[in-house]
């Protein structure tokens, strides 16, 4: 397969499905309820989802992919690619899948009135018009291309391309996608990809936000290693390898060969610094909905800041509106950090402040050691500690291998000052960065490292 085709494909096929065969989805004959859907001429929008089925798949197939249960026939991965007027920039917001949205009306006897619910909902309603139509009336812009693929391919894609890079600064394990990955940067073959970016269970921050990010690094790095390789240099080339990108990838009938090849095009001639991503921001992370579940609320005034400024064409990185820069931001949430403190007011303060505080003052020794708060941590608490040092300016940190889960605060004989943090969840996995803030920074691991559990090589660049 031809790079320009796996790079498109790959916006798409990070999702829990297989692949459909080449057929028009209607997004212009989606029912009428779009909502605020703004027209065209401010940039290009295009809608790129994958679909959880598991149709079709043996049970082999399902053992190697590691995905056993039952698909949803619902959107899995949803991405909303806005190319700037100029062509000069692009923004991928990724939307989680538990999004609570209002659906967009439909005129399918079996679904009855709009009504709300998960966004990859829409999909087992009106499949691709009606995903189309939620997803204009949840952001209020025009969808102008439409994509949608499952992930069946997404081991042989990834394989053809010479495999994909993960990374992580720590280990990563999640028994629900079978992954199982050490520190560092990895060259993983399309089965190991796959299992990196469809965890939702890992040890480190589960659930949607970190899943998305991870995604949003592995389309990263392969768009950034098709632009290095010339892949996306010119339009001849990128039109025949569209060709093959339109034989397992369905688009509405708005979308033709032209489009696809200004596209890719215009994705492989940009900057770094000019390619945004970011996922929608998020106010409540476990809304709870008779009927439905565990859903994911919007922040009404962040996501419409982000919403509008794509809707003007404007760059989503450096906007505080969507993201907030605050005073004393931490990596960690405190309210799920466990702190054992050796003085009393000390403690009060941490609890205060949200923390989960053990008060250890009754066995803290009489004469205080010299100097200022030390914070010690177990391996791989890096964030919880740093969380705590910043709620104690001046405190030093100190790896300590002995101890467990809890951050132990030992106070020393300088006076203390606690002071408030602020925790977003939505800055650790999810704020507006550029191409670059997301690359994997370390050096490629050695070939052992780079096949957790004995993955095979990846076959050689087509």
């Amino acid at each position: 397969m031809r790079r320009t085709a796996v790079a498109l494909t790959l916006l798409a096929a990070l999702s829990c499905g297989s692949f459909a065969g080449s057929q028009a989805v209607s997004a212009a004959s989606a029912p009428a309820g779009g909502g605020g859907a703004v027209g065209g001429g401010r940039g290009t929008n295009i809608l790129v989802v994958g679909i959880d089925s598991r149709a079709g798949l043996s049970a082999a197939e399902k053992r190697r992919l590691h995905v056993g249960g039952k698909g949803c026939n619902c959107t899995d991965v949803m991405m909303l690619v806005h190319l700037s007027q100029n062509r000069r920039r692009a923004s991928i917001v990724s939307i989680p899948r538990d999004s609570y949205v209002e659906y967009a009306a439909t005129t399918a006897p079996a679904a009855g009135p709009a009504r709300r619910g998960k966004i990859n909902g829409a999909f087992a309603l009106g499949g691709g018009p009606l995903t189309v139509a939620t997803v204009e009336k949840a952001t209020g812009l025009r969808i102008d291309h439409y994509l949608e693929t499952g992930f069946t391919g997404f081991e042989q894609t990834v394989d053809n391309l010479g495999g994909a890079t993960v990374c992580t600064d720590r280990p990563l394990k999640d028994e629900n996608s079978g992954l199982d990955i050490g520190a560092g940067r990895h060259l993983a073959d399309g089965n190991r990809a796959l299992r990196y970016v469809r965890a939702r269970h890992v040890n480190l921050r589960p659930g949607d936000l970190g899943r998305v990010r991870r995604q949003q690094r592995v389309v990263n790095d392969l768009l950034a290693r098709l632009t290095a390789e010339g892949a996306l240099a010119g339009p001849i080339s990128t039109a025949r390898t569209v060709r093959t990108l339109l034989k397992t990838v369905r688009t509405d009938e708005r979308t033709g060969l032209d489009d696809l090849v200004r596209i890719g095009w215009a994705l492989g001639h940009l900057r770094a610094d000019r390619t945004e991503f970011a996922t929608v921001p998020i106010r409540l992370f476990d809304h709870r909905v008779p009927g439905v579940g565990s859903t994911l609320v919007w922040d009404e005034a962040r996501s419409a800041a982000l919403w509008a400024a794509l809707g003007a064409d404007r760059p989503i990185t450096g906007d505080t509106r969507i993201q907030p820069v605050a005073e004393n931001p931490v990596p960690a949430d405190p309210a799920r950090i466990a702190v054992r403190v050796d003085d009393a007011e000390v403690a009060a303060a941490l609890r205060g402040n949200g923390f989960a505080v053990t008060d250890s003052s009754a066995t803290a020794p009489a004469v205080r050691p010299p100097g200022p708060p030390v914070v010690r941590y177990a391996t791989g608490r890096e964030d919880d500690a740093a969380t705590v040092a910043a709620a104690l300016p001046g405190s030093r940190t100190r790896v300590d291998p002995e101890l467990d889960a809890v951050v132990e605060v030992t106070v020393g004989d300088r006076p203390v000052r606690v002071t408030s943090v602020t925790f977003d969840r939505n800055v650790a996995d999810g704020a507006p960065v550029t191409a670059g803030r997301l690359r994997c920074a370390e050096a490629p691991a050695a070939a052992g490292a780079a096949r957790p559990g004995g993955a095979a090589v990846p076959s050689g660049r087509r």
